[in-house]
């Protein structure tokens, strides 16, 4: 038997739920509560209220999804950092 295709919608994280839980709201205008994918967990993103995300759902449960992808902010950063970068220092 094959697996089910997933269903990708991409949407706005307007609130942090207890656990690494959202609600995310769809650019279809849907509400969901989505959980965080376990290759950002690995990778230590972090993703706070008012990112854009990318949400997969299964097509048997639409009230339920995983997040999978945070979209970089289109915004430029902040001020520019003085001093040397991090990580980098001198050995003796």
């Amino acid at each position: 038997m094959a697996k089910e295709e997933l269903i990708q919608f991409e949407g706005l994280v307007t609130e942090i739920l207890p656990d690494p839980r959202y609600r995310v709201q769809l650019d279809t205008g849907h509400e969901i509560v989505a959980y965080t994918a376990g290759k950002m967990k690995k990778n230590r993103i972090k993703t706070l209220a008012g990112d854009r995300v990318t949400v997969e759902m299964s097509p048997y449960d639409l009230e339920k999804g995983r997040l999978i992808f945070r979209h970089k902010d289109e915004r430029p950063g902040g001020p520019p950092r003085s001093g040397p970068p991090r990580g980098q220092f001198r050995r003796r």
